[in-house]
C-alpha cells in the first residue's frame, strides 16, 4: 500500500454565517458546526484513501469561541493517522469577522473516518506521511489517541 502525506489530504471549505444558522445569541448552533466538521472530515478522508468511507467516531470536540452572523467559517482538516482502514482526521474551524479584520479559533476536533468498498465492508488505506511540526506534532500524539478510543469502547 502507497503513503500518501498529510498535505495530500487537506481540505478547506469556508462559509458565511447567516441568522438561520445562529442561535438567540446570533451564535452559530454547535450542531451546525459539527455537521460542518462530520462532511470536512469524510471529503478529507475520502481524499486520502480515494474511497467511499463512513464516521466510525466523533473522538473529541472542544468548542473555543463562537462565530457570529455575518462571520465567515473556515473549515480545515487533514488526516493525521491511518490504520489498516481506519483514518484519524483533525479539523480545525476558524471564524473570521470581515468588517473587523479578526480571526479566532472556535473549534478543534479529532474524527475517526474507515474507508469501505462497495459492499460497505472496511477496505485498506494508504498509510500517511507528516511533513510540518504540526502534522509530526499530530501523529506522533495519535496512538494515545487511538488507545483513549480503545478504552471507551471497552466501557460500553
Amino acid at each position: 500500500m502507497e503513503t500518501r502525506t498529510c498535505a495530500h489530504s487537506k481540505t478547506v471549505q469556508t462559509r458565511l454565517v447567516l441568522p438561520p444558522d445562529t442561535n438567540h445569541l446570533d451564535s452559530i448552533f454547535g450542531g451546525k458546526i459539527l455537521a460542518y466538521i462530520d462532511e470536512i472530515a469524510a471529503l478529507t478522508a475520502m481524499k486520502h484513501s480515494s474511497s467511499a468511507v463512513v464516521t466510525a467516531s466523533i473522538d473529541s470536540v472542544d468548542f473555543l469561541s463562537s462565530a457570529k452572523v455575518g462571520d465567515s467559517l473556515t473549515s480545515e482538516a487533514f488526516v493525521t493517522y491511518t490504520g489498516r482502514s481506519s483514518m484519524e482526521v483533525y479539523v480545525k474551524v476558524t471564524a473570521h469577522n470581515l468588517l473587523k479584520n479578526e480571526q479566532t479559533l472556535t473549534t478543534e476536533s479529532f474524527m475517526t473516518m474507515v474507508a469501505v468498498d462497495e459492499n460497505g465492508k472496511p477496505k485498506p488505506v494508504p498509510s500517511v506521511l507528516p511533513e510540518t511540526d504540526e502534522e509530526k506534532r499530530l501523529f506522533e500524539t495519535a496512538p494515545a489517541r487511538k488507545e483513549n478510543r480503545k478504552k471507551r469502547s471497552m466501557i460500553r
